[in-house]
């Protein structure tokens, strides 16, 4: 083809790249398209949808799930276990790091002891929800839970995806065994949200949400469709408690709903949320809202008036969760009523976006859920710093470029054709 100038070349060269890179695969992922392709694992795909565990595995960038077949599935089914029971077992089948066919078989000393999403939600009891991956003799590869006396009964078959150093999904022979994980769930829906709260640090709020059968009762009708909490340790809700007390009854009950969000959130998906959230109170007079920020793994609460932080997990077990967090959120409907030195407005961090005011945020109905969360992890490094695992096809990949250099390739060269 002949072009008429070399302007005209050297303009119609970085649209040519421009349109080239926007087709470069990107890092997000969705576990389950991945194992729509392989038809075998549906049920094992479908419980972890049901489980809400592939969101928190998509909201991740480093991470290796352990699938199961058809046929595995069906020998933890036969026991008939409640949804929270299946979550918990399927959450210990998923690492949090990355490994590949070829990092498996190059362990460090031969073995690795890996921690779970099972053992990052709280749900895990003391130091278990780990999983044990040894080299053995003929170049298998076995795992097993920490807390399985050291038995090592289950292989590594096959690779079925990997996407280094972002994904791996790796089938295993059958479902890890695991005490702690088949344990029967508590269902949520008879759970005592304040006894809970108590045993965790968080008593006086617990007992000043006990003196409110009102906003009791609205968190308990709740549950069952979805309900995540924040309760204020017990130093700072004591402080706070006189001006709580100077409150009106109706401002009282507000002030305690205002710790609900009407939907289920793990830590995984507050991780990955930046925004405004409604809260148990936004349809009451007041707006009632607050807002979601992350910095990484860093989870924080936010209103026109104060911030605070999310401290551990109480409990996290679908449809409900509940978060301690290291201060009193304020209100700023209530701001002139409970505003104080010792809970004077603390500065946005420093690194946080800008934000949609809540209070200004449509309202939502009470089980109308935030929007869908995007990835907030950072990606990972290279384990060793060699070249990519195998893919499960046996051929070799490699990431595509960063956006960064993208912008920085097209930018140089749009530069370089207006000074032609």
């Amino acid at each position: 083809m002949q072009l008429c100038g070399c302007g005209h070349l050297v303009v119609l060269l970085p649209l040519l790249l421009l349109s080239a890179f926007a087709a470069a695969p990107s890092r997000a992922h969705n576990i389950t398209a991945l194992l729509a392709k392989h038809l075998s694992f549906s049920t094992f795909s479908n419980y972890l949808t049901q489980t809400h565990l592939a969101d928190e595995i998509s909201a991740r960038t480093t991470i290796t799930v352990l699938a199961v077949d058809d046929d595995a599935m069906s020998g933890l089914l036969a026991s008939h276990p409640t949804l929270g029971t299946i979550k918990n077992i399927l959450s210990l089948h998923v690492l949090l790091d990355y490994f590949g066919t070829r990092k498996l078989h190059q362990l460090t000393d031969g073995s690795a002891l890996v921690a779970t999403l099972f053992q990052a939600s709280g749900s895990a009891p003391g130091s278990t929800g780990f999983v044990n991956i040894t080299n053995i003799k003929g170049g298998k590869v076995a795992l097993g839970p920490q807390d399985n006396g050291g038995v090592l009964d289950v292989y590594f078959v096959k690779s079925l995806e990997e996407i280094p150093y972002n994904i791996s999904v790796l089938q295993i022979s059958k479902i890890l065994p695991s005490a702690e994980a088949a344990a029967p769930a508590p269902d949520p829906a008879q759970t005592n949200l304040t006894a809970l709260m108590s045993g965790h640090g968080c008593k006086e709020f617990a007992d000043t949400l006990s003196a409110s059968p009102h906003a009791l009762n609205t968190y308990k009708d709740n549950v069952v469709g979805g309900l995540t909490m924040f309760c204020p340790s017990d130093g700072p809700f004591k402080a706070f408690q006189p001006r709580f007390d100077n409150l009106t009854t109706a401002d009282r009950v507000s002030f305690l709903e205002f710790y609900g969000v009407p939907v289920y959130m793990s830590i995984s998906m507050l991780q990955s949320n930046n925004g405004p959230m409604n809260t148990l109170a936004t349809d009451g007079p007041k707006k009632f809202g607050l807002i979601v920020q992350n910095d990484g793994e860093e989870v924080t609460l936010k209103t026109k008036v104060n911030t605070v932080k999310t401290s551990g997990t109480i409990f996290d077990q679908q449809p409900l969760a509940i978060y301690s967090v290291d201060g009193v959120l304020l209100p700023e409907e209530l701001s002139e009523a409970v505003a104080g030195p010792v809970l004077a407005p603390t500065p946005a961090p420093e690194k946080a976006a800008d934000t949609p005011d809540a209070a200004n945020s449509p309202k939502a109905p009470k089980h109308q859920s935030p929007p869908a969360p995007t990835s907030a992890n950072p990606p990972a490094d290279s384990p060793d710093g060699g070249a990519a695992d195998e893919s499960a096809d046996g051929k070799s990949s490699s990431p595509g470029f960063g956006n960064e250099r993208i912008h920085v390739v097209v930018l140089a060269l749009f530069s370089g054709a207006f000074l032609l």
